[in-house]
């Protein structure tokens, strides 16, 4: 089966979504399909025999991530033909998340083409501080992802809470409920005598207490709480990997670290050298970083609203509340958390091969893949002339 598959980014943007969606073609790939990957030239594909020749990369214009920390590029014309031309080659047409523009372009050729189109929505409504920010993505969520979603062959949520976001879409098929996988091969704990060498590895003193934060450098993501936390608490090493517009290195904090050029298995050391793992995040699906970091044994510190995206993890999560317009007790209250977790490091350690045994049996990438699989292959099926002539036999004759 021919199918295209289009995300905003490749990998090397290190997104949490790009992830998954290289993972998700190497998946593919294995199980037998065609998979072509189309996303823009923003960042490069990856050079490996996996993914060699699946890659289809486009212009964009990507300056409002590039201001202001949103990923939202907008393809060129030339983008577009490109688009056209990829989904009238295809079979089936996956899109990741359902609002960008060069999802929508996809979506609509695919409706000109008669491809079936199947989505995998992982964000709903991202609250952002701008209330014309949060206007324009409501306003947009209204007219164009909903219909979307309502209009497309499959859906699948990829959190509880964006499930719930869009309820009361009347679709034909029910929408699926799928959760990403984590390579578990690559992402586990470390003996615990190993870690003061990890941290000697990587420049972070053995003696103080690491808290780790990864992804973008972005409101979304907590930064100007994180600020907060790192300021009220000079004796923590706070250790950043990613980047974005909003650099913890322009705080002028010596207790700050920053790691910007790694990403999948070179952050495996780490998850393993830090004690906690914090995302004071919002907005999200359910963010991969989260599974990594449970995966690697951390308890993980997080935003209460993570805790809802999936209810059989929320057990081993530590939620905080958000409090935007108190910056200051917000980060009060996560470093709270960050110190009762601390004080039970003993404790904590000891559930580290249980944490890891949950995303090994939850969120397994072979179950995933194979889930995606069927997905589509139902799609399709479903698509096929034949079918839908022996559904409403009035189509034979032109009536429909």
């Amino acid at each position: 089966m021919k199918l295209l598959m289009i995300t905003n980014y490749f990998e090397s943007h290190r997104g949490g979504l790009e992830l998954i969606g290289g993972r998700l073609v190497r998946e593919l790939a294995r199980l037998g399909e065609d998979v072509r990957w189309l996303a823009s030239d923003v960042t490069p594909p990856a050079d490996d025999k996996e993914l060699g020749g699946r890659a289809v990369a486009v212009r964009v214009l990507n300056v409002t991530e590039r201001r202001l920390g949103i990923p939202f590029p907008f393809p060129t014309p030339r983008a577009i033909w490109r688009i056209s031309r990829e989904v009238r080659r295809s079979e089936a047409v996956l899109l990741q998340d359902s609002l960008y523009p060069m999802c929508v372009a996809a979506f609509l050729f695919a409706r000109l083409w008669r491809r079936p189109v199947i989505i995998a929505q992982h964000v709903g409504i991202v609250p952002y501080r701008n209330p014309l920010f949060r206007a324009i993505m409501a306003f947009l969520n209204r007219v164009v992802a909903r219909p979307m979603l309502a209009r497309a062959d499959r859906v699948a949520f990829f959190s509880e809470i964006t499930a719930r976001y869009f309820a009361g879409i009347r679709r034909r098929v029910p929408a699926a409920m799928m959760f990403t996988g984590v390579d578990t091969e690559i992402f586990q704990p470390s003996a615990g005598a190993a870690k003061p060498g990890i941290r000697r590895r990587l420049g972070l003193s053995p003696d103080r207490p690491v808290v780790l934060f990864v992804g973008r450098f972005v409101e979304k993501k907590g930064l100007p709480i994180l600020s907060q936390m790192a300021r009220q608490r000079p004796d923590i090493q706070w250790v950043f990997a990613g980047w974005g517009h909003l650099d913890p290195e322009d705080w002028g904090l010596g207790n700050v670290v920053v790691f910007r050029d790694l990403s999948g298995p070179g952050l495996v050391p780490l998850y393993q050298a830090a004690d906690v793992f914090v995302l004071p995040s919002k907005g999200e699906g359910f963010p991969l970083v989260i599974q990594e970091a449970l995966a690697c044994g951390l308890p993980v510190v997080c935003s209460a609203e993570i805790c809802s995206a999936d209810a059989a993890v929320s057990p081993l999560l530590f939620p905080v509340a958000l409090d935007e317009a108190n910056l200051h007790a917000t980060a009060s209250a996560f470093c709270g958390e960050i110190d009762r977790r601390l004080a039970n490091r003993a404790s904590d350690a000891d559930l580290a091969a249980e944490r890891f045994q949950f995303v090994s049996r939850r969120y397994s990438w072979t179950a995933c893949g194979a889930e995606y699989l069927e997905l589509i292959r139902s799609a399709v099926h479903d698509s096929d002339p034949r079918r839908q002539r022996a559904r409403d036999p009035g189509l034979e004759s032109g009536r429909a």
